[in-house]
């Protein structure tokens, strides 16, 4: 037994009965030899399954107000919100490969049984919030491009389930394809979406640098906090670190030294690409809506209807429907998957795939469902509003455990985070706590 596996005993409880995912645990082999680019492209995936989250349909209705109603100005706090998340991932990244633990199991092994039940909970109920707003989502999309009911297309997104476990059992490279493909169309819909709506790029590169009017302006803020505290998403945490081990990397140091490298490249390329869509979801708005005097643009569906006439185009609000189709569908593949890991990792059980997916799309179809069928379009806005709430209150939750975690030299060994990422990350978490505090304050209270 060397110094790290001695180390290792004393910092855990206990070592899990199964590895993480055990059915696509170090399935996907790496080269040990060769260029740079060549073992880099084994490590390429993980990231692009977590940089969906960052693109979901909850996402784009702050960006829509934030972006019609102040124009390029809020951009610096996409910017922020996603250094942050590019921190946080790679932590995530870390903790997985050195522990040999996702962030369920790595909580489970550490706290008492009744704190690890509550986070199991607290994660589930994100889960299930986190799902609601990406049927809702996909469900608008359908309604937009087909004139599906939205009642019909909650129901439709069920069977999403299938195609799930199609993919998986194919491979977890299918699965990664299949994400990586439906990210490059929203990029490539937003590309074009971009060049259609002409923005001020001098506008566009002010905006990225931080204003002191988004804290003198208590509505800019509000908004602004809302960008800020619904990017991160909790399951996102718990999900990399468990995809991690999908790679085959040798147990030793300098493998598992390695292997962060390429993760965290993997992961910072995807976070990236998920930076381009979410500002360019803001610089659409401010373009097509603000610079036109529609200051009052919330929702996604008076989006869509407005950017034909705005754009002069009839292509710009079917690329705009097909992005968010796109997003939905990317979004409901990783949180189903994500829900999997949570409920293995904390409770150590294990459920059919198929039984775990469904049970996850249930608690999310039952009450979008009746919303719809009882408020239409107002009720599945006000929900998604209501899902992205839940999701601020569970993310400290998720992040607190994942720094204090890589920061103990105990649990990580020579890996532990360095004194700068230690102070930068918990500086992070703490304002990520203090956003989303306010945020809760000023949606029930304000």
């Amino acid at each position: 037994m060397n110094g790290t596996e001695r180390i290792e005993k004393k910092a855990w409880k206990k070592q899990n009965s199964r590895a993480s995912l055990e059915e696509v645990h170090k399935t996907i082999p790496i080269k040990k030899t060769g260029s740079f680019f060549r073992k880099l492209l084994g490590f390429i995936g993980p990231g692009y399954l977590v940089a969906v989250g960052y693109m979901d349909p909850g996402n784009w209705a702050t960006s829509i107000a934030g972006g019609s109603a102040y124009g390029y100005s809020l951009l610096s706090v996409i910017l922020i919100s996603n250094l942050m998340a590019i921190l946080l991932q790679g932590l995530s990244a870390k903790l997985g490969i050195v522990s040999g633990r996702d962030l369920a199991q790595a909580c489970r092994d550490h706290f008492s049984k009744p704190v690890s039940f509550v986070l199991w909970l607290l994660c589930e109920l994100a889960i299930a919030a986190c799902d609601l707003a990406e049927v809702i989502g996909a469900a608008i999309a359908l309604n937009l491009l087909f004139g599906i009911p939205l009642v019909y297309g909650v129901c439709i997104t069920a069977f999403d389930i299938l195609l799930i476990l199609l993919l998986q059992n194919k491979g977890f490279r299918y699965m990664e394809a299949f994400v990586i493909s439906l990210i490059v169309t929203i990029a490539v819909c937003f590309g074009i979406e971009l060049f259609l709506s002409k923005p001020d790029m001098g506008g566009v590169l002010t905006g990225f640098v931080p204003s002191s009017e988004i804290v003198s302006n208590p509505a800019m803020l509000y908004i602004a906090l809302g960008i800020l505290g619904a990017t991160v998403m909790p399951h996102n945490l718990y999900l990399h670190s468990s995809i991690v081990q999908t790679r085959n990397f040798d147990n030793t140091k300098e493998g598992k030294r390695s292997a962060i490298r390429f993760a965290t490249i993997d992961s910072t390329i995807a976070l990236m690409l998920a930076l381009f869509v979410n500002a360019s979801i803001l610089i659409l708005s401010a373009a097509a809506f603000h610079s036109t005097g529609h200051h009052d643009v919330a929702e996604i569906q008076d989006a869509y209807h407005l950017l034909d006439s705005l754009l002069g185009t009839g292509i710009a609000a079917i690329l705009f429907g097909v992005a968010l189709l796109a997003s939905g569908q990317n979004s409901t593949l990783t949180g189903t998957l994500a829900g999997q890991i949570v409920m293995e990792g904390f409770l150590n059980i294990k459920l059919k795939p198929w039984l775990r997916r469904l049970i996850t799309r249930m608690i999310a179809i039952i009450p979008a469902v009746i919303v719809t069928l009882i408020s239409g379009e107002k009720g599945t806005g006000q929900l998604l509003i209501l899902s992205q709430v839940i999701l601020s209150l569970q993310l400290s939750f998720a992040v607190i455990p994942l720094v204090m975690f890589t920061s103990d030299k105990n649990k990580m060994g020579e890996f532990v985070n360095k004194p700068w990422i230690k102070w930068l990350a918990w500086f992070t978490a703490a304002i990520i706590a203090i956003l989303n505090v306010y945020l809760l304050w000023g949606t029930f209270f304000l």
